[in-house]
């Protein structure tokens, strides 16, 4: 029951903060543009951001194209392409937030849609959101941290792959 009740609480907590940021995005770019207006003309603000969609629209076509070859590419091999669906689901993030006016935005989406930022975003996705949510889900099966003996105690150490095949000589230095 007690751990239910966490779970619960960290969801709803989890839910605060994306409501929280969903709205501050907004307000950021409102005051943001609401400057650049006064500093170099309502028209040209108009401009800028109607360029910048226009703009970010053909960059996220370009980019989502070679993303579905990419993706067929591995298919046809028997590869698994998990980093170009990835790729694919920061691209329809990108689109969305480059359709949308305003400079925070716009910013974010061409982040996420020009392969130099992308890669990074991409890597740290799938590290800190990806992974956890899959391990959480799997028990520890898909990064490889379960425990196969019985319950861990204290004498257990955690090794890295590389520590795992120890020389006989090390054994023997024990």
């Amino acid at each position: 029951r007690k751990a239910y009740d966490c779970a619960h609480l960290d969801t709803i907590m989890r839910t605060r903060w994306m409501i929280g940021g969903l709205l501050a995005v907004p307000l950021v770019d409102t005051l943001l543009l609401l400057p650049l207006a006064s500093e170099i003309g309502l028209l040209q603000t108009v401009l800028l951001v109607v360029l910048t969609g226009l703009v970010g629209m053909l960059l996220v076509r370009a980019e989502g194209r070679h993303t579905v070859a990419k993706i067929q590419q591995r298919v046809t091999t028997g590869e698994l392409p998990t980093d170009e669906l990835v790729d694919g689901g920061l691209l329809i993030f990108a689109g969305a937030l480059l359709l949308t006016p305003g400079v925070v935005t716009d910013l974010i989406g061409f982040a996420a849609s020009i392969p130099v930022t992308r890669i990074p975003i991409r890597t740290a996705l799938k590290r800190y959101i990806i992974m956890p949510a899959l391990d959480r889900r799997s028990e520890g099966f898909v990064s490889g941290n379960v425990w196969v003996g019985g319950t861990p105690s204290e004498d257990v150490v955690n090794l890295d792959p590389e520590e795992y095949a120890r020389s006989t000589e090390d054994k023997d230095d024990n």
